[in-house]
């Protein structure tokens, strides 16, 4: 199996380090700085080989150009924003597979935050590197895309095994929490959850990864085809685009 190394970095950054216990290689994914990984990378004696961008946002290459000069390792974004991503060696698209660490992740394309935002979804490990598409309670700006093609993003995360973990790139959630009980305060499995998250921030724990099964019942941009919730938001006879589009607009005023 990998292993995952996290790295809290700038105000709320994660970025992640994976490789295979007793072998050298390793890939990182949205290095937002260098240095950071490359301390990690010499307590761990490893090796990069890989850095794996989700999208172009300087909070996510930011290390790219000078790891690759330090390591001399492949740098790996979406073909078609590739214009974007400092120093990118290999594109990559929908539907693509590809051997990391030892290890296949295949490619997802997330378009919603940014035009070009993919994921990489290591299916024997479940691990899901989702950017900024997919935060625990939350999901990412529309700052490209538009509701409707965010929310068809989302539904490729939810078709996944409930077992995958969900690695964000953010430490969104208490955040995230808060506005999710104030449309979604009835919810069990919601408040549940909620309380988890504010003991692990008051011990300064990250409340990532998690879990997609649990994010199923609990965050509300995956569930914008729940007719329980578009009620609560007096939207019953709004179509699952229209509701997500609401909720996103919502989020982004509270």
């Amino acid at each position: 199996m990998l292993e995952l190394e996290q790295i809290a970095v700038l105000e709320d950054n994660y970025i992640y380090l994976i490789y295979q216990k007793g072998k050298p290689e390793a890939a990182v994914i949205d290095p937002a700085e260098a240095a950071p990984v490359m301390e990690r990378l010499q307590e761990k004696n490893l090796t990069l080989t890989h850095i794996l961008n989700t999208h172009h946002h300087a909070d996510h290459v930011g290390g790219n150009i000078t790891l690759a000069k330090l390591t001399g390792c492949e740098i790996i974004g979406a073909g078609n924003d590739q214009h974007r991503i400092p120093g990118i060696s290999r594109t990559v698209f929908e539907g693509d597979s590809i051997e990391i660490c030892g290890k296949v992740a295949k490619i997802l394309s997330v378009p919603g935050h940014t035009l070009g935002h993919i994921a990489y979804w290591f299916v024997d490990d479940q691990m899901l590197f989702c950017g900024d598409t997919l935060f625990s309670l939350g999901c990412g700006r529309l700052f490209e895309g538009d509701g409707p093609t965010m929310w068809q993003s989302l539904q490729k995360f939810r078709s996944l095994p409930d077992d995958t973990q969900v690695i964000c790139a953010h430490e969104y959630t208490a955040a995230n929490a808060d506005f999710a009980l104030s449309i979604d305060g009835d919810n069990l499995a919601l408040r549940e959850k909620v309380e988890k998250v504010r003991k692990l921030r008051r011990m300064n724990q990250p409340t990532v990864p998690c879990r997609l099964g649990e994010e199923k019942y609990t965050n509300p941009f995956l569930r914008a085809d729940d007719p329980k919730l578009a009620q609560a938001l007096g939207m019953a006879n709004a179509n699952p685009a229209e509701l997500f589009s609401e909720m996103r607009a919502r989020k982004d005023r509270f």
